[in-house]
């Protein structure tokens, strides 16, 4: 199965590389959450975009939705602790980010997932990362987004007043605390024109 990926428009060709992680600001949510941001934290993010994009295996997949199986509305790519990254950047940020919360995790990040959002018509439901371990423990999930901006909202379990953060360029959001059983996030779909995007997701073991 081939795939006409879109690709970068930015015409970056800065050095791809992460800066340090001081500049964090925490935002405390409810029910012991809390989101951390970094904007820019990936310098050269159009060419790290456009390296994924052309060379990340990217899979269309299908989810039974109701009386019916509906296609994913955007590519994926997961990695798991043994696999090898796409770009060497990638395990630089993992194990920045490991050095970072190290002492508040109290274990490494060891996946990545990426989603691959090649319009505005591509989307992810409101959900959090609760197969696995995170359905009962405390975890941390970290997304740099490179590519075009989207807004990845956050809001309360069961409904409420949502937050809005718009990714894209670098930056790094961490959800953290409680975050993925008392929160739910989503990236909605927009009938804008948006160019594409790309996240990539830093996991705990047995999170997703």
């Amino acid at each position: 199965m081939s795939f006409a990926l879109q690709c970068s428009l930015l015409g970056d060709t800065e050095k791809v590389a992460a800066g340090p992680l001081d500049g964090l600001r925490r935002t405390e949510l409810s029910r012991g959450a809390w989101a951390d941001l970094l904007p820019g934290w990936v310098t050269g993010a159009g060419t790290l975009f456009d390296h994924l994009a052309q060379h990340v295996a990217w899979k269309a997949e299908e989810r039974p939705m109701y009386d019916r199986v509906v296609a994913v509305p955007r590519l994926l790519r997961f990695y798991g602790e043994q696999d090898t990254l796409p770009h060497p950047l990638l395990p630089q940020l993992r194990d920045a980010l490991t050095s970072r919360y190290a002492r508040e995790l109290g274990e490494p990040f060891r996946t990545a997932g990426l989603c691959y959002y090649r319009h505005g018509r591509d989307s992810v439901a409101w959900h959090g990362d609760r197969i696995g371990r995170g359905s009962t423990e405390d975890t941390m999930v970290a997304i740099v987004s490179v590519g075009a901006a989207r807004p990845l909202l956050l809001r309360p379990r069961g409904g409420g007043q949502s937050l809005r953060f718009t990714l894209g360029h670098g930056d790094l959001i961490v959800m953290g605390g409680s975050c993925q059983r008392t929160w739910e996030h989503a990236v909605p779909k927009t009938t804008r024109l948006v160019g594409p995007r790309i996240s990539i997701q830093f996991r705990p073991r047995g999170v997703r």
